[in-house]
Formats: structure tokens, sequence, C-alpha cells
């Protein structure tokens, strides 16, 4: 059962003035132990070394995403353990995938270090993504009964994996994804606000925007640490999950025009590589992101243009939950355009040879 904050905390203090404590204490840990984990990789020599796909010019301490990941699942645990009188049972419940998604962080941490084959990574994340739909009530449908419960139920595991995945695909320059995160936690947190999602949603979307927020300083241009896989598969994990909690509670389009420009560029990048038939699941450089990187925009530029956009797309994802889905996805769909156009203007230049 996942768990609705509300009513007051039985020490005195307001809920809302407890979280707000929380909430930066999770921020402050998250900075703090990223400042760990980057000492410990230097010094141990875990570097994420520049190669002719990468997006960076010299070799960078790996492994900030244990950091998020430590304070993400810490506090979404604290949140199933809160007293009683200042609870409401809720439908979903957190701590199938605060389990699943430590246990995914372990796999990809390895990966991270060693580096383990997709024939390997994809059945795990597959059968990771069926056993963290126990967390879904049977009658919770991600496609809003457009499909028999048995299909839904497999399609919504394959686009979960699937998220996960183009999470750390796209994962390739200083800060874009520590943005995109906040975008999409920022956005739940207002719509949660707003009453057009569930509190409990806000909250546990709160913390993990709390956690990114405080590796955002360490990885935004030039980056001092990389979140590595067990920060982005795990984040795109958890955010997944929430995006896929908002789908099944009716409000389908907010949840897919928060996460929309990923969405966009990691499925036209796919498409173009199918087409090309390139293998898409080993590395490459031919993201928007990263052609925008080449054309001289920079690491902190394209985040900056994908922050200007997300502020579009949750003003657009408040909209559809108030009930005009279908113009506010359209528009969504104008506005990713414009910024897909912008990043890919000018000529590419070949990639750089690493230092």
């Amino acid at each position: 059962m996942a768990l609705d904050v509300t009513g007051t905390d039985p020490g005195g203090l307001g809920t809302s003035a407890w979280f707000a404590l929380l909430t930066v204490s999770a921020l402050l840990a998250a900075w703090a132990l990223t400042w760990l984990t980057r000492w410990i990789a230097e010094r141990r020599a875990i570097l994420d070394a520049p190669n002719h796909r990468s997006s960076h010019m010299r070799p960078t301490p790996k492994g900030g995403g244990l950091a998020i990941t430590a304070v993400l699942l810490t506090s979404w645990a604290g949140l199933t353990l809160w007293p009683a009188a200042a609870l409401e049972v809720a439908a979903f419940d957190p701590r199938p995938v605060i389990a699943l998604a430590a246990l995914l962080a372990a796999m990809s941490w390895l990966d991270d270090l060693r580096g383990l084959s997709p024939l390997f990574r994809f059945p795990v994340q597959i059968a990771i993504a069926a056993l963290g739909l126990s967390s879904f009530p049977e009658s919770a449908l991600v496609f809003q009964g457009w499909l028999p419960p048995l299909a839904d139920r497999v399609l919504t595991v394959i686009v979960w994996v699937w998220f996960l995945n183009l999470y750390n695909f796209m994962d390739g320059i200083d800060g874009i994804t520590g943005i995109e995160s906040l975008v999409i936690t920022g956005g739940l947190c207002l719509l949660a606000l707003l009453g057009a999602a569930p509190a409990a949603l806000g909250w546990l979307a709160l913390f993990a925007a709390a956690a990114v927020a405080g590796f955002l300083p360490w990885n935004w241009a030039p980056a001092r640490i990389f979140a590595g896989d067990v920060g982005s598969v795990t984040l795109g994990f958890v955010l997944g999950w929430l995006l896929l909690w908002l789908a099944a509670s009716g409000q389908w389009a907010a949840a897919l025009i928060l996460p929309l420009y990923y969405l966009v560029d990691s499925g036209t990048t796919l498409l173009a590589r199918l087409a090309r038939r390139e293998k898409i699941w080993e590395a490459h450089r031919d993201h928007a992101y990263q052609k925008a990187v080449r054309r001289g925009l920079g690491h902190d530029g394209v985040s900056l243009r994908v922050l200007l956009a997300g502020f579009a797309l949750v003003c657009f994802a408040v909209v559809a939950a108030a009930g005009a889905p279908w113009v506010s996805f359209f528009c969504a769909l104008l506005v990713v355009g414009a910024l897909m156009a912008n990043l890919l203007k000018g000529r590419d230049t070949p990639p750089a040879r690493a230092a």
C-alpha cells in the first residue's frame, strides 16, 4: 500500500513543515554523498575514460548515481514508516519498487565497473519491471482500458523497460539528466499540489527531486562526476514508475508530456539507427543533444534549452490534467519540435579526439 500524507504530525509541527525539513535534508545528504563518492572514485581510479562515442574530453569520476540512489530510496523507505496518525492508505505500494530499484542499481553498478552483456541486462530488467507491477492494484490500467488487462500489463512492462533504457541512453552530456529529472519530478509535484495527481505520488516525486538536486551541481558543466548507469538506469526505473502511476490514475496526457523531449529525441534516434541497420544497444553520438554539443552549443547551453522547454511542458501537463489533453499534447509536441530544430541547427562536426 502506498502512503498518502495527510493530517498533522503528532509532535506538534505540521506535516508540511516536517516534509520541508526532510526535503532539504535529503538535498544536502545527496550533495555530501556525491562529494564523498567523487573523492573515493578519484582515489580508486573509477573513471569514465573518453572514447570516440563520448562527449567529454578527459577521464571523469563516475558513480554519482550511488548518492542519488541511496538518498532517494532511503527517503522513500522512510515515507512508508511515517507515523500512522499522519497517513492515509492509498492504492499503489512503493515498497516493491524500492526493493527492485535497489536490485537494479546493484546490477547497474556492476555494469559501470565491469560491463555486462545486453543479453544478461535486458532479461533481468524485464523481470524486475514485471515484478514491479505488483505495486499496481489490479484495477489500475495504464492504457485506460483501450487494451485487455493482460495486454495492458505486458505493454506496460515493455514501455517501462524501454523508458529506463532510454533514460540511460540520453545521459550523455553534463547536466541533462539532472535537468530532465527535475522537470519530471517538478511537474509531478505541481500536479499533486493542484489535486490533479495523488498526494503520495507528489511526496515521492519531491524526494526524488531533492536527491537529483543535490547531485546536479557536481554534474553541471564541466562535470566533476558522472551519474553512471547506476544513476541513469535507476532514475529511469523509479521515474518511469511514477509516470505509469500518473497514467493509470487517468492523467495519460500529462504522463506523456512531462518526459516528451526524452521520448522524442530517443525515439527518432532509435528509428534512424534501425533504418541504418545499426546495433541499437551500442553507445553512440547520434542524439540531437549530442549533435548540438558538436555544433558548438556546449553542454550547459543544451541543458538550459532542455530546462526552458521543460517549463513549457510542465505548463502543458497542468493544462492537460485540467481537461484539455489532446490540445495540450499537440502544443507540447510543437515545443519539443522547436527544441529539436534548435538543437539540430547548423553544421555537424566530426567527434573530437579524446584527450
